[in-house]
């Protein structure tokens, strides 16, 4: 039986969390990285993991999918940049579009057609069908519609999961969910938004369910589909009702300035909720239950 899958993005918070979760189901785990990638997140001694160090020599990265024929792709890898620099768009590009881009044409000569996508909430500003909070929004989007050439002019099945918020214990992006301790513990002042806008967070361990659920769910649809699948807590927040939780469940104080700082440009003060959640899926850890995991 072929259980092999092939990753893009593992070094990241979700690829490296979803490495584990399907090294832990037995899986043959496939790592599309670049050659300078930092690998301290991830278990390299499984002898269930293989790395491929794309060197962004097309023709290698077609004979690697040929030789491995996983039955799904998992596309995770991206630059996020929530404020963007006009020193940030060849990175942008390169990262979200041309890498991606270079992905489905391989998948295309290898004849690997089944991917599941990574897509952001963030597409949809003000709740709207598209408007893109910035510039990497936007570059989510186009890759979506260049996944769509793919999938009428070469029958590939896709599935995009938009995410929203992740967190969990292993995250150490320099967010401010992750930093909460941090600021309880050395008693820092913080300097925040007036804190109204929302959040829906979703705890990694439900995240890497949703992808494990979208790949067997893409197992039995026919081919030439296009799904895209909101993963998102039925529960979202503002920012004062998540430092509010926080200081409940570990029983400590931060010292919030509350309007500190300005929003941030484009800040998303209105969720989108028009997106149709995964069948079969649901975020199990409320955000209680997450911060007690933080502290255990």
């Amino acid at each position: 039986m072929n259980n092999k899958i092939v990753m893009t993005g593992a070094t990241g918070f979700v690829g490296s969390n979803l490495t584990t979760f399907f090294l832990k189901k037995n899986y043959e785990v496939y790592l599309i990285i670049r050659p300078n990638s930092d690998l301290s997140n991830i278990d390299v001694k499984s002898n269930k993991l293989k790395i491929f160090k794309y060197d962004e020599n097309l023709s290698n990265l077609i004979s690697f999918l040929k030789e491995v024929n996983p039955i799904c792709i998992f596309h995770l890898a991206s630059n996020f940049i929530a404020e963007h620099k006009s020193s940030d768009i060849n990175s942008l590009v390169s990262s979200n579009i041309t890498f991606g881009l270079q992905l489905l044409e391989a998948m295309k000569e290898a004849d690997v057609k089944t991917l599941i996508n990574t897509g952001t909430s963030w597409q949809h500003y003000n709740n709207e069908d598209y408007n893109p909070v910035c510039l990497y929004a936007a570059t989510k989007q186009a890759f979506e519609n260049l996944i769509e050439y793919y999938v009428q002019a070469e029958n590939f099945k896709v599935i995009t999961l938009k995410l929203f918020d992740t967190y969990g214990e292993t995250d150490n992006r320099p967010k401010l969910i992750n930093l909460l301790n941090q600021f309880a513990k050395n008693q820092t002042e913080l300097k925040l938004s007036p804190g109204d806008q929302k959040i829906n967070l979703v705890h990694i361990l439900d995240v890497c369910a949703a992808y494990e659920i979208a790949m067997k769910l893409i197992e039995t649809q026919e081919k030439n589909i296009h799904y895209k699948y909101a993963i998102k807590h039925s529960r979202s927040y503002t920012l004062k009702e998540v430092i509010n939780v926080f200081e409940k469940v570990t029983q400590t104080k931060i010292d919030v300035v509350w309007g500190g700082k300005l929003y941030r440009k484009r800040e998303v003060m209105k969720l989108w909720d028009k997106g149709e959640i995964l069948p079969n899926w649901d975020a199990i850890i409320n955000l209680e239950e997450g911060f007690r995991k933080y502290n255990n």
